[in-house]
């Protein structure tokens, strides 16, 4: 009997996943793929993807309660006759397997937050992310944006950003006018408060230092109403130039792009009054979207991570005009690369905290999570 034609294509993607030398992210891949692959259907796509992620996620579970040999046709076969939800309070299961998490990472959290905590963590990441996305001020308002999308889909505005619409649907934001005219991006709320550390008024000179593509500077310029400048700095050339059609789009005009090998760079030695450093990390707060990061999780990288985080924001801070204020964030939740971070920045380079830092929990429903630190000479 022919294998059914979600089933072949789930296994296909997954096999094809698993074998994969390079590391890819889950999202990328499954783009990728389905790109490739144009018979497949879009409530074929919604089906395959969801249930590609959750068996990423609960792999750990699922190869617990298996019988060898594991392979991914016998836990897709167990994942759909099982609700594994009622085995997380088994005790008599180790924690991480109940939430379905390495045990290195989940005894590092367990560490930092108790093991009931750290579970119910592990729950959360199990579970999608909500969709939020955040306007932009330039060109519409939330509450327009709300009105207008009632009528068509399932929306509300976010609990913490001001700027914040949460999509309760699956939807093509891509091909909505709204995005192709600017009037918002996709973002969540947790970072969109971490944009917002940066208080940037009119006329500030602003240091984007590991912008990528720019998501977070799109959040905090509108505040700067086109005047001033602002530089998007990474060593990624291709992530910048994303970045440069986003701004355009956005219709912001006071952004330009700072290249590694700039040698504008030197001129702009201690005059910025502001300077985000969004720092390279684990990724722990973000794991419901890339599940499978944590099956890659080693100690040794975030002991790499560490260092690299120092020497990052060693770097930014030689761009600090000695009145302005440097923003170190993560979408971490190991302490490791948060607090100790804020503490050793402040010994080693002479800072104070200009107030309590940001912290957010990956919350079911809510934002991801996130670390945002003010600090000022």
């Amino acid at each position: 009997m022919p294998q059914p034609f979600r089933e072949y294509h789930l296994f296909k993607m997954l096999e094809a996943f698993e074998a994969l030398s390079e590391n890819i992210p889950l999202d990328v891949f499954i783009s990728k793929y389905l790109r490739a692959h144009s018979a497949v259907g879009a409530k074929d796509r919604r089906f395959i993807s969801e249930t590609l992620y959750a068996l990423v996620r609960w792999r750990g579970l699922l190869d617990h309660l298996s019988t060898p040999p594991l392979s991914w046709q016998k836990r897709f076969e167990l994942y759909q006759k099982c609700d594994l939800t009622t085995y997380i309070s088994q005790s008599s299961i180790p924690p991480h397997i109940r939430g379905s998490f390495p045990k290195s990472l989940f005894q590092i959290i367990a560490s930092a937050y108790g093991e009931e905590k750290a579970l119910e963590f592990c729950v959360t990441c199990n579970a999608p992310a909500p969709t939020t996305v955040r306007i932009n001020p330039l060109k519409t308002t939330r509450d327009a944006l709300l009105n207008k999308w009632q009528e068509t889909y399932s929306v509300s505005a976010a609990s913490h950003s001001p700027w914040g619409i949460i999509f309760h649907c699956k939807t093509n934001f891509f091909a909505m006018p709204e995005f192709k005219e600017g009037f918002f991006e996709i973002q969540d709320e947790g970072s969109q408060l971490i944009a917002a550390l940066i208080e940037a008024k009119p006329g500030a000179q602003v240091l984007d230092y590991c912008a990528g593509a720019g998501g977070k500077t799109l959040a905090f310029a509108p505040a700067m109403e086109n005047k001033g400048q602002i530089y998007l700095h990474d060593i990624r050339n291709y992530a910048l130039e994303e970045g440069k059609k986003r701004l355009r789009r956005a219709g912001i005009q006071n952004a330009q792009l700072l290249f590694a090998n700039d040698p504008k760079k030197k001129n702009l030695k201690e005059k910025m009054d502001w300077i985000l450093v969004d720092a390279p990390c684990g990724g722990t707060g973000t794991l419901r979207r890339n599940p499978d990061m944590k099956w890659k999780f080693q100690p040794a990288t975030i002991e790499r991570l560490v260092e690299e985080q120092r020497m990052i924001f060693a770097e930014a801070l030689e761009f600090l005009h000695p009145n302005g204020r440097i923003v170190y964030a993560t979408c971490s939740v190991l302490p490791q690369e948060n607090e100790a971070q804020a503490a050793f920045f402040q010994e080693k380079h002479g800072l104070r905290l200009v107030q309590e830092p940001f912290r957010s929990f990956p919350q079911k429903g809510g934002m991801d999570g996130f670390f945002g630190a003010v600090f000022a000479r």
